[in-house]
C-alpha cells in the first residue's frame, strides 16, 4: 500500500545544476561531509543541497532512495557539527521516475562559521576553498526573506491571509488585482524551477499554519502576562500565524489588561492608556519585520505592570546602537518583507518609526523608549509606572501656540521635567546629537520662553523656564500666597482607571534640587534602614513619577538596592548594608 505521506509531497520539477547556489551530493555522502557543505554554502551566499542526485551515466538503482533519511535526523546532525550555528530546512521530494531526492535548504549565515573540523571555508559554485583573513567576511548579506524555498508553492498560502493583505493594502493600485497578480506585483511569488512560487516573505505574511511550520518555525512569537514585575507569569500563548494575524492577536491580548486615564484640556480629553496601542503596534511590527529569521529563537513579548518589552532575536543593525538609534540612517534586514508592509501601509519605509514611538510616549508624560542591545539579540522596553497628567496639557496647549513642537524639543522638556536640570552634555546625550549640534536648538527653546539657563561657565546648566513650571504646578507664580498648594496631577498605575489622584507640590517656591532630593533619600534609607516611594514623595513634595525615578536613578548608580515589587510594595535598602 503507497505511504500517504510520500504523495502529498510536492514535486520539484526540473533539479537545478550544481553552481553557486546548489551543491549536488552523493546518497552515501557522510554527515560530516554534508555539515561541511552546508557550513561552505552559508558561508557564501547561501542555496539548496541536493542529495541522492543521479550523475550522468549511472542508474537510478545505483544511487538508491533518499527517502530512507530522515529529515529531522540530517537536521539534527548538521545543527550539532555546526556547534548550534546553523538551521536547516530538509524536504523530501520526489523527481520523475518515482525516486526521492534530500534537499536541504541553507541560509546565509550572518556571520562567518566554521566546518566541525574547525575550518573555515566557502563554496565558490565548484569546490569548497577556505576563507581567511580579509575574505573571511559574508558576502553581501542576502534578504533572507526574498528566498524562494525550493518545495515551496502556491498551496502555502491561506487565501483568507491573501485577503487580509488585500484588504490592508487597499490604497495599494495592485488591490484591484487578480490573486495571483497582487502577490507578483508586490514581490512575493515569483517564478521558480518553472512555476509561481512563493518567497519566504509571502509565507511569513499569508502562509498556511501547515507552510509556516516548516520553513519559518522560528517566526514564532511567545506573549507573557505577568501580574507582577517578577520574571514569573501567569499566562503565555505561543503564535505561529502570519504577521497580519499576529498583530491582530498580540493586539487583543494587550489590550485585554490595558487601562487608561482621561485628562482633560479645556474642551477636550486626552486618553492616555498604560500601552498606547499606536506606541505598541509600531514596536511590534519593527520586531517582526527587522528580526533576524536565520536565528531560531521566537519573539518574545511581555507585557508587566509597570512595561511591555519585547525581545527579539539578532542584534541591531550594523552600526545602529541604543545611543544613536535616532539619529542613525536607517537599515532594514529583510528588504522585501520591509517593502511589502511600507506599500500596505503598515510600516513607515523612512525609518521613522522609532521617532514616532518616542514622540508618543513623551506627548503623554512619560519616559522614551529604551533599547537594550546585545550580540544577538535587542530588547525594547515601553516603561508604563505612571505619567505626569500636567505634562501632557502643557504639551497639548503648547502645540496649539506653536503649531509644532519638535520631538526635539520634546526630549529637552521632558528631562527638564523629570531631572529639575541638566547640562549641555546631559542634553546632547539625551538628544542623541554631538554637544557642538544642540545650542541652536536650546537658544532657540529659550526664545521660546521653554527654557532657562542657569550658572556660568563651566557650570552652565539648564532649566525649565519660570513660566513652564509654573504650567506644570512645579512652581507658584509670582506673588501669590503660599496657601493653598498648588495642586499637581501624577497618575500611577494603581490608580484604578480613568480616575486620577492628586498630590501637593512643593510648598517651596524653587522646590528642592535633584542632588538634595538624592540626598534626602539615602539620609532616609540609613535612618529609617529603607526608604519607599511615598517616604520620599511625602517628605519632597514629589509626584510619584518623581520619586521613582530618583530612586531607580540610585539603584542604576549603585547606592540603593531594591527589594519588594510594585509601586507600594517596594522598598530601597542602602547597598552597603545588603
Amino acid at each position: 500500500m503507497t505511504d500517504p505521506s510520500t504523495q502529498a509531497l510536492s514535486p520539484l520539477g526540473v533539479l537545478p545544476p550544481p553552481g553557486v547556489n546548489c551543491v549536488h551530493l552523493p546518497l552515501q555522502v557522510s554527515p560530516q561531509d554534508l555539515a561541511r557543505h552546508a557550513v561552505g554554502l552559508a558561508n557564501a551566499r547561501g542555496g539548496t543541497i541536493l542529495v541522492g542526485v543521479v550523475a550522468v551515466g549511472d542508474s537510478p538503482a545505483a544511487q538508491g532512495d533518499a527517502g530512507e533519511l530522515h529529515p529531522l535526523m540530517i537536521t539534527h546532525a548538521i545543527f550539532e557539527l555546526s556547534g548550534g550555528r546553523l538551521t536547516v530546512n530538509v524536504q523530501h521530494h520526489r523527481v520523475p521516475g518515482g525516486r526521492r531526492v534530500l534537499a536541504v535548504f541553507v541560509p546565509q549565515a550572518p556571520y562567518v562559521l566554521a566546518a566541525p573540523d574547525g575550518a573555515v571555508i566557502a563554496w565558490d559554485g565548484q569546490n569548497l576553498v577556505p576563507v581567511a583573513g580579509a575574505d573571511a567576511e559574508p558576502v553581501a548579506a542576502q534578504d533572507y526573506t526574498a528566498v524562494v524555498p525550493p518545495d515551496a508553492s502556491l498551496a502555502d498560502l491561506d487565501p483568507a491571509e491573501v485577503a487580509r493583505l488585500r484588504n490592508l493594502g487597499r490604497r495599494v493600485e495592485a488591490a484591484n488585482l487578480p490573486d495571483l497578480d497582487f502577490l507578483r506585483e508586490l514581490g512575493l511569488i515569483v517564478h521558480s524551477g518553472g512555476a509561481l512560487r512563493p518567497t519566504l516573505a509571502a509565507i511569513l505574511l499569508a502562509g498556511t499554519p501547515a507552510a509556516l511550520k516548516a520553513h519559518v518555525p522560528q517566526a514564532e512569537v511567545c506573549f507573557y502576562y505577568h501580574q507582577t514585575p517578577d520574571v514569573e507569569f501567569q499566562f503565555r500563548e505561543d503564535l505561529l500565524r502570519p504577521i497580519p494575524s499576529l498583530l491582530t492577536r498580540l493586539q487583543e491580548l494587550i489590550q485585554a489588561r490595558n487601562r487608561f486615564t482621561p485628562v482633560q484640556v479645556g474642551l477636550f480629553r486626552i486618553e492616555v492608556w498604560d500601552q498606547d496601542e499606536a506606541v505598541y503596534r509600531e514596536a511590534l511590527l519593527n520586531a517582526l519585520t527587522h528580526r533576524e529569521y536565520t536565528l531560531r529563537d521566537a519573539v518574545q513579548v511581555h507585557l508587566y505592570p509597570d512595561r511591555l518589552e519585547i525581545m527579539n532575536p539578532g542584534g541591531l543593525p550594523g552600526g545602529i546602537t541604543p545611543g544613536n538609534i535616532l539619529r542613525h540612517q536607517p537599515k532594514r534586514r529583510n528588504p522585501l518583507l520591509a517593502e511589502v508592509l511600507s506599500r500596505l501601509g503598515l510600516v513607515e519605509r523612512a525609518g521613522v518609526g522609532v521617532d514616532k514611538m518616542y514622540g508618543l510616549m513623551l506627548r503623554h508624560g512619560k519616559e522614551p523608549p529604551e533599547f537594550t542591545s546585545y550580540a544577538d539579540a535587542v530588547t525594547l522596553a515601553l516603561h508604563s509606572p505612571g505619567f505626569d497628567a500636567e505634562f501632557v496639557r502643557f504639551v497639548a496647549r503648547k502645540q496649539e501656540e506653536m503649531q509644532t513642537l519638535s520631538l526635539d524639543m520634546l526630549i529637552v522638556l521632558s528631562l527638564l521635567a523629570r531631572e529639575g536640570e541638566a547640562t549641555r552634555a546631559t542634553l546632547a546625550r539625551a538628544l542623541q546629537l554631538p554637544e557642538d549640534r544642540t545650542p541652536r536648538l536650546l537658544r532657540g527653546m529659550e526664545q521660546h520662553g521653554l527654557i532657562a539657563r542657569t550658572g556660568v561657565g563651566r557650570g552652565i546648566a539648564y532649566e525649565l523656564s519660570a513660566e513652564v513650571q509654573v504650567a506644570l504646578g512645579q512652581r507658584r507664580p509670582a506673588g501669590q500666597d503660599a496657601s493653598p498648594a498648588v495642586v499637581r496631577e501624577s497618575v500611577s498605575p494603581e490608580a484604578a482607571a480613568p480616575r486620577a489622584w492628586r498630590e501637593p507640590a512643593t510648598s517651596e517656591a524653587q522646590g528642592p534640587s535633584l542632588a538634595e532630593v538624592r540626598a534626602v533619600a539615602l539620609a532616609l534609607a540609613r535612618e529609617r534602614g529603607r526608604v519607599r516611594n511615598v517616604d520620599l514623595r511625602e517628605t519632597c513634595r514629589l509626584s510619584t513619577q518623581q520619586a521613582w525615578r530618583v530612586l531607580r536613578r540610585l539603584v542604576l548608580d549603585g547606592q540603593l538596592v531594591k527589594t519588594g515589587t510594585g509601586t507600594r510594595d517596594a522598598a530601597y535598602e542602602l547597598a552597603a548594608r545588603r
